[in-house]
């Protein structure tokens, strides 16, 4: 059973970074995307950023020009560095693995991580 885990939460200011990391205990074969989802306290979880293959980017509005995503292919590690953190960027942070179906009969199966708590205080 493949698990992610993340790490590089915590405490920080506003004005603050941090940087997540993700790695998969091993290596998985044929992700196409990576990326990071967010559930502040009594709310949904949403979308922060994803990285494809090729390394486009895609962003949640209320982080672009703050946090960057990125990955290294060759271990299976996502990371997300985030810059001038704000309170409302509070919550816990789930790193997924997307791997398309194999065959046209296979399902597509996402990974998920345990979640690493982000904390910024104003």
């Amino acid at each position: 059973q493949v698990q992610l885990t993340e790490s590089g939460g915590g405490l920080v200011q506003a004005g603050g970074s941090l940087r997540l990391s993700c790695e998969a205990s091993r290596r998985i074969f044929r992700i196409d995307t990576m990326g990071w989802y967010r559930q502040a306290p009594g709310k949904g979880r949403e979308l922060v950023a994803t990285i494809t293959g090729g390394g486009a980017t895609n962003y949640a509005d209320s982080v672009k020009g703050r946090f960057t995503i990125s990955k290294d292919n060759g271990q299976n590690t996502v990371y997300l560095q985030m810059n001038s953190l704000k309170p409302e960027d509070t919550g816990v942070y789930f790193c997924y693995f997307h791997q398309p179906p194999a065959t046209i009969e296979a399902s597509a199966r996402d990974y998920w991580g345990q979640g690493t708590r982000v904390t910024v205080s104003s």
